[in-house]
C-alpha cells in the first residue's frame, strides 16, 4: 500500500509550482523563463465546502549548483505547515532537483518530515539513446525501503521537474486541447500524467487579478481519487509563465495554492493586471 502523504497529494502541485529550464526535450520549448536567484513563494490552503484554511507555505528557488557531480543548477521546493496547523500535523519537506549544463535532470533529493515520519528519496538519472534509467533509493533512519532501477521511455522527470516542464512551453503557440504527456518517477513507481491546455482565464485572489493560461492535469495513479482532472493549474500569461493558482482534488475537499510574492524574476510580472482600491 502506497503511503499517501500530504506532500504526495500535492505532488501535481509540486508539478505545478515548479519551473522548467529543463527536462523537456520536445520541440517548442523555451528556456528563458527562469533566472538564477529567482525565488517564488506561495500560500497553501485546504478547502472544504465554504471553509478555506491556510495550512502552509511553499517556497521555490533556482540557483547555480556545483556540489553534485555533473550538476550546474538546482531547483528547490521547501514546504512547511503554519504554526496553527503544526499542532495537528507538522510538516517540513524539501525537494531538490539538479540539472547539468544541457538542462537535463541528473539527480533528485527529497527529504520528507511529516508528523513524526522521516524518509529520504534519491533518484539518479542516466540517459540512453532510447530510454532513461532511474536508480531509486528510499530510506528511513532504520531501514532501506526501496532500492531499484526503473526504465522509462519519453520525457521523464521527478516530482518537482514536472512543472518545470510546463514553464518551458511556448505559451504563444498553445491551442485548446494540446496534450503534453510526462512520466514522473516516485519511489518504485513510474506515474503517467498529462497536461491538457484549455484556454485563457482570469484568476482573482484577494484584491489582485491575473491573466493566465489554464491547464487540467490527469494523473494515472491509484493514490488519487480520480484520474481525469486530478488537478488544475493556472499559469501567469507573461514571459515568466509562473503558476498563479493550483487546485488539487483530495478524498475530502481540495488543496488550493496561490502565488504570494517573488524576487529576481527574469521578466516583469505583467500578468498581474489590476489591484482594486
Amino acid at each position: 500500500m502506497k503511503r499517501r502523504t500530504f506532500f504526495y497529494d500535492v505532488f501535481v502541485f509540486a508539478c505545478c509550482l515548479c519551473s522548467l529550464q529543463t527536462v523537456a526535450q520536445g520541440k517548442g520549448h523555451s528556456f528563458s523563463a527562469m533566472n538564477y536567484g529567482e525565488k517564488v513563494s506561495y500560500d497553501t490552503y485546504f478547502k472544504w465546502g465554504l471553509i478555506l484554511s491556510r495550512v502552509g507555505d511553499a517556497t521555490f528557488s533556482y540557483n547555480r549548483e556545483r556540489s553534485v557531480a555533473n550538476a550546474s543548477s538546482r531547483y528547490r521546493l521547501q514546504f512547511k505547515t503554519t504554526k496553527v496547523f503544526d499542532n495537528f500535523f507538522k510538516m517540513r519537506d524539501t525537494l531538490n532537483t539538479y540539472y547539468n549544463d544541457h538542462n537535463k535532470l541528473v539527480y533528485s533529493l527529497k527529504c520528507t518530515d511529516e508528523g513524526g515520519y522521516y524518509s529520504v528519496d534519491e533518484l539518479t538519472f542516466t540517459y540512453g539513446e532510447e530510454n532513461t534509467k532511474i536508480h531509486s533509493l528510499r530510506y528511513t533512519p532504520s531501514r532501506v525501503k526501496t532500492d531499484t532501477t526503473l526504465t522509462a521511455i519519453g520525457d521523464v522527470t521527478d516530482l518537482l521537474g514536472a512543472i518545470y516542464y510546463l514553464r518551458g512551453l511556448d505559451r504563444t503557440k498553445l491551442q485548446s486541447g494540446n496534450v503534453y504527456p510526462l512520466t514522473v518517477a516516485i519511489g518504485s513507481d513510474l506515474v503517467k500524467i498529462q497536461f491538457i491546455y484549455r484556454n485563457q482565464a482570469i484568476v482573482e485572489h484577494g484584491d489582485v487579478k491575473y491573466n493566465t493560461r489554464y491547464f487540467v492535469i490527469d494523473i494515472y495513479d491509484e493514490a488519487f481519487e480520480s484520474t481525469k482532472t486530478s488537478a488544475e493549474v493556472w499559469m501567469g500569461d507573461d514571459d515568466n509563465f509562473l503558476p498563479v493558482k493550483v487546485r488539487s482534488k483530495l478524498k475530502i475537499g481540495y488543496v488550493e495554492i496561490y502565488y504570494r510574492a517573488s524576487s529576481n524574476l527574469a521578466h516583469p510580472l505583467s500578468c498581474r493586471v489590476e489591484i482594486r482600491q
